[in-house]
């Protein structure tokens, strides 16, 4: 099983830079989730550690040996299609034992009359069809094999197209979004069933997705990308606590991160519109921050019982949870009539409460739960909490 080293990794489409210095490492055995939004370059990524997509620039290792320019076959990978590319015309039999047959295929057996009894004898070999019908069980497909793929569900050709590439046993296997054209009940039961699957195995797994979900839930560890650069590499623990950048803070998490940003008055903090409120922990040098808190660390408490003053804009009722959407308003008059013109700030609490829309409140938070950013570079700011903050 090998170990993937990316140094300075490019790839461009004539003056159209789609990766530009990609570097990184895969350790052998691990979960490696690739996230981003559309158009980042996962896929593209994916597609040249196959050696489907060649590389501009820049080396990619195996183990320590350069791969640029080793065929598909050398690789030892299997991929896992985001459209499934199932032989409509074979049986789910066929479709999973298929890799298996390529191999064992000489030239001349590609011709029209022997291509059809060389393929019918290495299906009935003992071997392919003990390893086929192996991995079927695993994915409870053993009862669907004589089937074709245009009686299958979704969910089902998924499952099918996983056994095409786990039959042949590979050293590295790279799954391009394979669970985007799944139903979301279907999509969390397929997670579990991969991230088994990877448990069993113990290879080499890199997946690409834009599903913050999926990530989260999936990987050992995740590299953020963003128009063809690297983000943040981390654990998942480590980049929703800790992102490294503002674009990080708002793609990962549902509700994202809550940033405002803020002006520094002493140990007081003020938005452009709201009345200050007190901070009672260590603050960055400089004026203009982003202050960043995740929805389920702030707290929602009724009017003058905590230091930030909002006004209830948005309720969402989720059942064993609710999500808050607050706009911070400006009350040194006793008024509330100064909303601040910025995004949103959302609470996530537990429960049903009985909150209504324009609900006069107040939010608070401690010094520890708060991530700082550059008002200018928007990278985080490492910052060592005071003492927590006195609701």
């Amino acid at each position: 099983m090998p170990e993937l080293t990316f140094k300075n990794l490019s790839k461009s489409f004539g003056s159209h830079v789609v990766i530009d210095a990609f570097n990184a490492t895969i350790e052998d055995g691990e979960f490696l989730v690739l996230l981003g939004p559309s158009g980042c370059g996962k896929s593209t990524l994916l597609r040249m550690i196959a050696g489907l997509s060649e590389i501009t620039s820049g080396e990619l290792l195996f183990d320590g040996d350069r791969a640029n320019d080793w065929h598909p076959r050398q690789r030892g990978v299997a991929f896992v299609f985001q459209s499934y590319a199932l032989y409509p015309h074979m049986t789910v039999r066929a479709n999973i034992a298929f890799p298996l047959v390529m191999d064992a295929f000489k030239k001349w057996y590609h011709l029209p009359i022997v291509n059809a009894v060389a393929r019918r004898r290495l299906m009935k070999s003992p071997d392919i069809a003990a390893r086929t019908e192996n991995i079927a069980r695993q994915l409870e497909l053993d009862s669907l094999l004589d089937r074709r793929p245009a009686s299958l569900s979704g969910g089902q050709r998924q499952r099918v197209a996983l056994a095409r590439a786990l039959v042949r046993n590979p050293s590295l296997y790279l799954l391009d979004e394979p669970l985007s054209n799944l139903d979301a009940k279907l999509r969390t039961q397929m997670r579990s069933e991969i991230s088994a699957l990877h448990h069993k195995v113990g290879k080499t797994f890199v997946y690409v997705t834009h599903d913050q979900v999926e990530a989260m839930t999936m990987a050992t560890r995740i590299i953020v990308m963003n128009k063809g650069e690297v983000q943040q590499i981390d654990t998942p623990e480590g980049i929703y606590n800790n992102p490294a950048n503002t674009f990080v803070a708002r793609f990962v998490g549902a509700p994202p991160m809550n940033l405002v940003p803020v002006t520094r008055k002493g140990r007081r903090l003020a938005t452009s519109n709201a009345q200050a409120w007190n901070h009672d922990g260590e603050l960055p040098d400089g004026e203009r921050l982003i202050f960043g808190v995740r929805p389920e660390k702030l707290q929602f408490l009724a009017r003058g019982q905590g230091r930030m003053p909002a006004q209830v804009a948005v309720v969402e009722r989720l059942g064993a949870e609710t999500v808050i959407g607050c706009r911070l308003v400006s009350d040194e008059h006793g008024g509330t009539t100064n909303l601040v013109e910025n995004d949103l700030v959302f609470v996530r609490i537990s429960g049903n409460p009985r909150t209504k829309i324009n609900e006069q409140c107040s939010l608070d938070y401690r010094a520890e739960d708060v991530v700082w950013f550059d008002a200018h570079t928007q990278t985080r700011i490492p910052v060592r909490a005071a003492a927590p903050a006195l609701v």
